[in-house]
């Protein structure tokens, strides 16, 4: 082919282009200046701005291209599964900007300025959205002639597009509200459900770090997360604050990415997997621990990459490192990974292997901690220091076995109408449950809505029909997952029922096996048209319900802060 005829054959390509591409280039711009306009916080020049366009925009115009044939052969396939996904994902969308008047009103806590370009730049931004339409054809020209379709990048998206969507959206939901508490005015903590808000955003961003509560069960968490602030960091041009949070959110949606994954590939039903991540994304656990920084939300994730490690039966040094990461969190926590291997993989001689390697390894990544970041926290070996967490302590009572119950298997996902504890500290406490301090009586968020009272009904009945299907084919299926769950449940019902003063602030422990357990045993209804509906209704109503919480949580707290926002 002389240059002349291969010139003739390119803009012949072009020329073939269908209105996908174009189409994909408008409907991209919302979701370009969402991200754009974040990166404008540290990117402010309008050539900056510029850039950062031409790239963004040129990849959501390619992945909007592929993702309206990826529509349009779905809704081919099957008109029904590809109806309930599209009500599903209309709904996430909304999600986005129903958080956002959410937020707006409370306008000492929220700045929409971080999501909105400042107008000396906005030029900028619709300028170089002309050269991103131009660079994404000639990319789909080019991957067109080079067949893109047997590239990896267009597998990857092949298998994963439902689980990557849908967590893409609720990591832009937990950003938006880790925009709000995670404020530096909150410098106290257990305002919210009782969590070292300020100790771990002091923990994850501060230049030097001393824990100033002197506790072992986390002994080489620096040693994971602040790394990977780090690396956020530079993108935000130092600002770790910003870092910190993002990262936040980004774990909380790989926890429901990861559930989908894991849903998807060992029931096989697309439709049941986005519905069942969607639910655990709208819980009321994932959307106050995706938002504040914390350690609960990375342990969560780390047990489902735990689970999907032995579901895909994964090399053992990949468990051994989740296992560490487990470990170098919060101690307890480790006890998740050995009770998944064992009743997943029933082999004694690796998990005694495996437990070996961990144990061998715990003590020198502690010391490597400390070395790089001197006087963080005691050795967890030093039990003098366990001394300290007895004010956590509670005595074991029928009333707290009951509340913690309800805690684990309704407020976990349904949200109540919080707790409002004010205390003469700062700010007022917003928790779901209170233990018996200084011989007050303990309490318990209770349902005070229509709406929060009907799904909670909803959900109980959802609970006991799991438990009877499980019940029902117990003998006829493999249940290693299930009763690694069942197992996992006990394990943290037991030490909470002494432990904690909001034992909501761990409920990222139970939650995922909790949804994962009555995922299996409502398997034999995956495909049930009735059901989907009854799932897709209830996840809808569900991310009402808990919004509701969040709003809560901004009336009570937003009195307290009087100085403008910040950005």
């Amino acid at each position: 082919m002389t240059p002349l005829q291969s010139i003739e054959s390119r803009i012949n390509d072009l020329q073939t282009l269908d209105k996908r591409l174009p189409l994909a280039w408008l409907l991209g711009i919302p979701a370009s200046y969402f991200a754009v306009s974040y990166l404008e916080n540290f990117y402010k020049t309008g050539l900056q701005v510029a850039l950062w366009t031409i790239l963004i925009q040129s990849l959501v115009n390619l992945f909007g291209y592929y993702l309206l044939d990826r529509i349009r052969r779905e809704f081919s396939a099957n008109r029904f599964d590809t109806s309930l996904a599209a009500v599903l994902f209309a709904a996430l969308l909304y999600l986005l900007p129903a958080s956002y008047n959410l937020a707006k009103p409370y306008a000492n806590l929220f700045d929409p300025l971080t999501f909105h370009l400042d107008p000396a730049v906005r030029v900028s931004f619709v300028n170089a959205l002309i050269p991103a339409f131009f660079i994404a054809m000639i990319a789909v020209s080019v991957g067109r002639r080079r067949n893109w379709k047997e590239s990896r990048i267009y597998k990857f998206f092949e298998e994963n597009l439902g689980g990557l969507l849908i967590a893409l959206l609720f990591f832009c939901v937990y950003l938006l509200f880790a925009s709000v508490f995670n404020r530096p005015h909150f410098d106290a903590d257990d305002v919210f459900f009782d969590a070292d808000g300020n100790l771990y955003r002091y923990r994850f961003t501060a230049p030097t770090y001393e824990d100033y509560y002197w506790r072992p069960a986390h002994p080489f968490i620096l040693l994971i997360v602040r790394p990977l602030v780090a690396i956020l960091g530079f993108l935000f041009l130092g600002d770790k604050l910003f870092a910190a949070f993002t990262l936040n959110a980004l774990v909380g949606a790989l926890g429901v990415y990861l559930v989908w994954y894991f849903v998807r590939h060992k029931i096989g039903n697309p439709l049941y997997a986005a519905l069942i991540s969607s639910l655990f994304g709208a819980s009321s656990t994932q959307f106050v621990f995706g938002s504040v920084i914390e350690s609960y939300i990375y342990l969560s994730a780390v047990a489902l990459a735990f689970l999907v490690l032995l579901l895909k039966d994964k090399p053992l040094h990949l468990q051994v490192i989740a296992g560490l990461a487990a470990f170098g969190i919060t101690i307890s926590n480790v006890a998740q990974t050995f009770i998944a291997h064992f009743f997943v993989r029933r082999n004694i001689r690796q998990i005694i292997i495996y437990g070996l390697i961990v144990g061998v390894l715990v003590a020198p990544l502690s010391l490597l901690n400390n070395f790089i970041y001197p006087d963080s926290s005691p050795y967890f070996w030093d039990f003098a220091t366990l001394e300290g967490e007895g004010h956590n302590q509670f005595p074991a009572t029928l009333q707290r076995a009951d509340y913690l119950a309800r805690v684990m298997t309704l407020h976990s996902f349904v949200a109540p109408e919080p707790l409002v504890i004010r205390d003469g500290l700062p700010f007022a406490k917003v928790w779901m449950f209170r233990a018996s301090i200084k011989k007050d009586p303990m309490q318990l968020a209770n349902y005070e809505s229509l709406l929060g009272d009907g799904l909670a009904i909803v959900w109980a009945g959802l609970l006991i029909l799991g438990g009877v299907l499980f019940l029902k084919n117990i003998r006829g299926q493999d249940n290693g997952f299930s009763f690694a769950f069942i197992v996992t449940l006990l394990f943290y019902f037991a030490l909470h029922l002494r432990y904690g003063k909001d034992v909501f602030l761990y409920a990222t422990n139970w939650t995922y096996a909790i949804l994962l357990f009555l995922t299996l045993a409502w398997g034999e209804l995956a495909g049930r048209r009735w059901f989907q509906i009854l799932l897709l209704l209830f996840v809808v109503l569900l991310m009402v319900n808990n919004l509701g919480m969040l709003d809560t949580m901004m009336r009570i707290s937003a009195p307290t802060v009087v100085y403008p926002v910040w950005k």
